[in-house]
């Protein structure tokens, strides 16, 4: 029986025996008490809990109506992915390019590059204030990605800033009076340097003028290019916390020829956790040999591992999202995960 339907019981039982003025069992104050206990230890577990594109599984990803949904669910931090605009604007969104999230092929169908992708870096904030936001889909069946969430093609979101998101996280601290943080991913900074563009300087700016910049600072940064992580810190002298992302087969630029213990050195020199991909740390076919030691090693050197991407979808092998769930706590033993599924995880971690 969960808690709440305990408290229920013991409440109803409780004004039963006031009623007809009968004494009230020491039992009933007992229970009384682990209830207050079980609520007490509540919302104290040590994983982390990280809004994956906000409630990701609920409502198309990365619209100010699926963060605030998320902030609801009250995950430890919500996710932000920020690529630029031709006019230097930090949008919110995963990909560096529009047709797999938007109707960018309806509205500028002329648009595209030779490649046929249409890039957020080509179009200024003011035309992207134009498109729509759907569900992520599939561009050559036009089906979605994920068959069983939000339709496609239904209702109106649209893109925003990253300083339209965080005003929103920080105007929600204010009058829920909570201390949700922000986690913000660099996209492609190779390619915004190829673009003439310096994404990293922009977005350390922008977080700066909203109170972040040091370690004790609710915000975490991450990014996949470890050449450019170790600029923000080094040349940057950026003091918030970094987190190298790393998915051997994308991230292997600088790790591909190194064992998991060297990974883990280098890492350690510039940054203050690791985010692997949690398939590629656990047994089953996306398994990196040699990568089950990652989390062990990473503690070792002090380092917290937040591990992507847990969906309640893509289960894998495991037989219920709880099961999955467990493992990362269990068997991995993270320090964080990030998740589709805001609301499951903390009803798993912190309840």
């Amino acid at each position: 029986m969960s808690v709440s339907k305990l408290a229920n019981l013991v409440g109803n039982l409780i004004i039963v025996f006031m009623k007809f003025n009968i004494r009230i069992p020491a039992v009933f104050f007992v229970l009384l008490c682990l209830l207050m206990s079980c609520h007490s230890k509540s919302n104290k577990s040590k994983m982390l809990v990280i809004a994956h594109r906000g409630a990701s599984g609920y409502l198309p990803e990365h619209t100010l109506p699926a963060k605030a949904l998320a902030y609801g669910m009250h995950p430890d931090f919500l996710e932000q992915d920020v690529v630029l605009t031709k006019d230097d604007v930090p949008v919110v969104i995963h990909d560096i390019h529009l047709e797999t999230t938007t109707d960018v092929a309806e509205i500028f169908p002329n648009r595209k590059r030779a490649d046929g992708k249409y890039y957020v870096i080509d179009f200024t904030w003011n035309e992207l204030q134009q498109l729509k936001v759907t569900e992520r889909f599939d561009t050559d069946t036009q089906k979605a990605v994920y068959a069983y969430r939000f339709p496609i093609h239904k209702s109106i979101f649209k893109l925003h800033t990253l300083s339209q998101e965080i005003e929103m996280i920080q105007g929600l601290n204010t009058s829920m009076k909570q201390n949700i943080g922000i986690y913000v991913e660099i996209k492609e900074p190779k390619f915004h340097r190829n673009e003439g563009k310096d994404i990293s300087k922009i977005v350390l700016e922008l977080l700066s003028n909203y109170g972040y910049k040091t370690l004790k600072d609710n915000c975490i940064l991450q990014c996949f290019d470890a050449v450019e992580l170790k600029k923000i810190r080094q040349e940057y002298q950026c003091d918030l916390f970094l987190v190298q992302l790393l998915e051997i087969g994308y991230s292997d630029e600088v790790f591909k020829d190194m064992s998991p213990k060297k990974i883990v050195d280098e890492i350690a020199l510039y940054a203050n956790g690791i985010g692997p991909w949690y398939k590629q740390i656990i047994a089953g076919d996306d398994h990196i040999d040699g990568f089950e030691n990652l989390v062990t090693l990473a503690h070792q050197k002090d380092l917290k591992v937040h591990a992507f991407t847990y969906r309640a979808d893509d289960l894998g092998t495991f037989s219920s999202f709880n099961d999955l769930l467990a493992s990362a706590k269990t068997d991995l033993k993270l320090d964080g995960i990030f998740t589709d599924f805001p609301d499951k995880a903390v009803t798993y971690f912190k309840q």
